[in-house]
């Protein structure tokens, strides 16, 4: 299907935003890209980017293409999908995951040799990222999310709520003094969560009080296993998920607290497996989502 080929190209490129970057991601050359999208405009008969200043914009044909190819080659890859797992009853194929760096590291690489071990046709790729992927986009089967709110367009199994505890070192504590309320925060080194809080907690009380409070530090990271690092070098205050921080608690290298008051962030508490509708019923998916809702009724109580 030649021409399915030439309509991947176009929506790689628009959603990558050049020729080249579309390119990389096929694992093609650009002047391949550039001749299936000079074909499809002959086809057509119509411009479907402008090329000014070096920047391709959709035309408004374009855009109506755009929406139309995209829809039809999720269509494709669902009917792919479904025909290679027709009548399956095993685990079996590629199952891709994407998963947060911290969280896929900790629970999921050790998961993965155990599911391929019990199930001989099954393989598995793992794609650790803090960064949203997008399920057709990176062809993933599902994808574990922290979010306030999922998608719509997705099936999202709610796998449980994240605790986190607000802590230093001992030694932090003991050579800057331990705050006691939310607003003595401010006067103490303490780390932004990954970048994405505007330098501000957000805590509440009890009693669902809030606490805006502004913080510092002179070396900030985006990327929780560093911020995990440097606490534990007692550089600073920081939020950290139990999951994470739990251990170094246990043992005292890390000591909580307010532990009376709870921290809020901009992508909020709930875990989710989000995957595709056309996924539903894929033998190695309906596996994996069992594995890890027992798992993580496990770690997250």
């Amino acid at each position: 299907m030649q021409w399915l080929s030439s309509w991947d190209s176009f929506v790689k490129t628009v959603e990558t935003g050049s020729m080249s970057a579309a390119a990389l991601r096929l694992n093609c050359t650009r002047a391949q890209i550039s001749k299936q999208i000079g074909d499809l405009e002959r086809n057509f008969n119509t411009k479907l980017f402008e090329r000014a200043h070096r920047k391709l914009q959709l035309t408004p044909a374009g855009e109506v293409f755009y929406q139309q190819a995209r829809q039809t080659l999720i269509a494709v890859q669902n009917t792919q999908v479904a025909m290679q797992n027709l009548g399956a009853t095993e685990p079996q194929g590629i199952l891709r995951i994407s998963a947060t760096v911290t969280l896929g590291r900790k629970y999921l690489t050790p998961l993965l040799p155990k599911l391929t071990e019990r199930y001989p046709r099954l393989q598995c790729e793992l794609i650790l990222t803090d960064q949203v992927l997008d399920l057709v986009e990176h062809n993933l089967d599902i994808a574990l999310r922290i979010t306030r709110q999922p998608p719509e367009d997705v099936v999202a199994k709610r796998l449980g709520a994240l605790k986190r505890a607000i802590c230093a070192t001992p030694a932090y504590f003991q050579r800057y003094g331990i705050p006691q309320t939310p607003a003595d925060l401010s006067q103490h080194r303490c780390f932004s969560y990954l970048l994405l809080d505007n330098y501000r907690w957000h805590l509440t009380d009890a009693s669902g009080y809030e606490f805006h409070i502004p913080i510092q530090n002179r070396i900030q990271f985006n990327e929780l296993s560093s911020i995990f690092t440097a606490t534990l070098a007692g550089e600073g205050i920081a939020i950290l998920p139990r999951y994470l921080c739990g251990d170094a608690l246990r043992d005292g290298l890390l000591q909580e607290v307010l532990s009376d008051y709870t921290p809020h962030l901009n992508f909020g508490q709930y875990l989710y497996a989000c995957y595709s509708p056309s996924r539903v019923r894929i033998p190695k998916v309906q596996i994996f989502l069992s594995e890890i809702e027992h798992l993580f009724k496990v770690v997250l109580e």
